[in-house]
């Protein structure tokens, strides 16, 4: 008998998350986080080496590249709320032992369809483990405040993760082979699933009425051909091409399908109602549009590190790091400045400083001015964390407890989706800024004219074969007409974020603790003030 009244004391503790045990929770709950946020860059700088073994065609190596980011946002939805049915702790676990298993095959895979496979199945493993640890941190910091602090933690660990996946896969491809790059995930994992089963806290939303399965596939299939063709859209493919147009107007057929299906049912796989709520519905924009303005923004600028400045991609990375450390920093002092100017000014502040980081940017040139880079490397940071940080939060709070779990797929999908369509979007304009400048170079024939239009890299590879004077113009002609692109896809990037600006004002102007019953003392203070004055 007291071996039972034991055991459920203990599980009342762990379902609790109270005391110094939700810090415990937070730090697994980041170590999960930073293997997911590795993964999905480590394998950049592996591409080389992988092609050299493994021999695949261009559509297996782009499969390769690919499907993880879009098996993960995917099932974004499909996993948030099967975690909000069945259990978050439950799904987060199956995920690590799905994500260790894939990783296994990943190392050891002997053909490309093997690794294109293990991939996938490193998505659904990824799509399990990022809408459970955001989740479970809602319901383990029930108090505002405190979840404020612990969601800076969080998206800083984000930060770290991306950062370091090429760091990472370098150093392992130095000393030893590709597989590597994904056998160092296994141990983490063998640590973190007795850890997760010990520590997490198990949490469960809603469980009246069945759980829409078909919901649930509508929507996995409506955001795969969407996620697809966005892909596709990103990697320069025609507009018009069937395997590009199709998938996506098949996957927003599916998904207006889906949203149809939710505001019939009685008991909906996702709460619709959420998005009535201004709060909940500005911070799922603002995580749009910021993603939509920058990631395309960040590739671009990794290709005018290397290309047009010359750079190493070791040397590439460092340059990056700035930009990481600012983003870990306005991270952690994100709670603060949250209690201090309230959401709406945190995010709509975000992203005038992140348009600003922009606009200094512009003033990039043929050559490299390192103190110029630097600081707006390190305003690019600031500027972004503080606005993701303040829109997740504000999201985060602003769900219901019991749906936490679809709450956060929503925002991790909105940042996936995001993402997809900057590459496409500012993608797009760069080759629009871009082609025009290799028309007419003189001594270039018209056909290697029209390859080199393709991107700066093929430009450099016509230049090559050319050889000699036309050579020699065409790569000079290449290189100002990249930086010329760069600089019009930097003005509408500062567009894009001056939008996201204005609408952060819809966010609610102070920061309020449902859960305390209370305004945070500091804003309460500064209502006061306000209202005398």
């Amino acid at each position: 008998m007291s071996g039972t009244t034991t055991a459920a004391a203990r599980l009342r503790r762990r379902q609790a998350g109270a005391g110094a045990g939700r810090w415990v929770v937070l730090v697994v709950l980041c170590v999960s986080l930073l293997l997911v946020a590795v993964d999905a860059t480590v394998l950049h700088v592996a591409v080389p080496a992988v092609t050299e073994d493994l021999r695949p065609g261009p559509v297996e190596l782009l499969w390769i590249v690919d499907v993880y980011p879009l098996v993960c946002a995917s099932l974004l939805i499909l996993f948030g709320t099967l975690g909000d049915r069945v259990g978050r702790r439950r799904v987060l676990l199956l995920g690590y032992g799905l994500f260790g298993i894939a990783s296994a095959v990943a190392a050891f895979a002997h053909e490309p369809r093997t690794l294109i496979l293990a991939r996938a199945l490193l998505g659904v493993g990824g799509a399990m483990i990022m809408p459970a640890t955001l989740s479970i941190l809602r319901q383990v910091f029930p108090d505002r405040r405190e979840r404020a602090l612990a969601i800076g933690i969080w998206s800083a660990v984000a930060a770290v993760g991306a950062a370091v996946g090429p760091l990472l896969g370098g150093f392992l491809l130095e000393h030893f082979w590709w597989g590597s790059v994904f056998l160092v995930n296994i141990p983490l994992m063998l640590v973190s699933l007795p850890v997760g089963r010990l520590l997490l806290p198990e949490s469960t939303g809603e469980r009246d009425g069945p759980w829409d399965v078909v919901g649930a596939l509508l929507a996995a299939a409506g955001l795969f051909g969407t996620v697809l063709g966005v892909q596709r859209l990103g990697g320069g493919e025609p507009v018009l091409s069937a395997l590009t147009l199709g998938p996506l107007l098949v996957g927003v057929a599916l998904l207006v399908t889906f949203v149809r299906r939710q505001r019939r049912r009685e008991h909906p796989l996702v709460d619709l109602g959420m998005f009535a709520r201004p709060a909940f519905s500005t911070a799922v924009g603002c995580i749009v549009l910021a993603m939509l303005a920058l990631v395309g923004l960040e590739l671009i600028a990794a290709q005018y590190l290397q290309l047009v400045l010359g750079l190493s991609p070791l040397r590439t990375g460092l340059r990056l790091l700035p930009l990481t450390f600012a983003a870990m920093a306005a991270g952690l002092a994100g709670a603060r400045v949250l209690r201090r100017f309230g959401p709406r000014r945190m995010v709509s502040a975000g992203f005038c400083v992140t348009a600003v980081a922009v606009v200094v940017l512009t003033a990039m040139g043929g050559t490299d001015d390192a103190a110029l880079l630097l600081a707006g490397f390190v305003l690019l940071g600031l500027g972004l964390e503080t606005t993701l940080f303040g829109a997740y939060e504000s999201m985060l709070s602003e769900a219901p407890p019991d749906r936490a779990g679809g709450a956060a797929a929503i925002g991790e999908t909105s940042y996936q989706l995001g993402a997809g369509m900057g590459i496409a979007l500012l993608g797009t304009v760069m080759n629009a800024a871009y082609a025009p400048g290799l028309t007419r170079v003189p001594g270039v024939p018209a056909a290697d004219s029209a390859a080199a239009s393709h991107s700066l890299g093929e430009a450099y590879d016509v230049a090559a074969r050319l050889g000699g004077p036309a050579g020699g113009a065409l790569r000079s002609a290449a290189r100002d007409a990249f930086v010329h692109g760069l600089h019009v896809t930097l003005l509408v990037s500062a567009g894009l974020l001056l939008l996201g600006a204005v609408a952060a004002l819809r966010l609610p102007r102070v920061m309020q603790c449902e859960e305390a019953g209370v305004e945070v003392p500091a804003q309460r203070e500064a209502e006061r003030s306000r209202v005398s004055a």
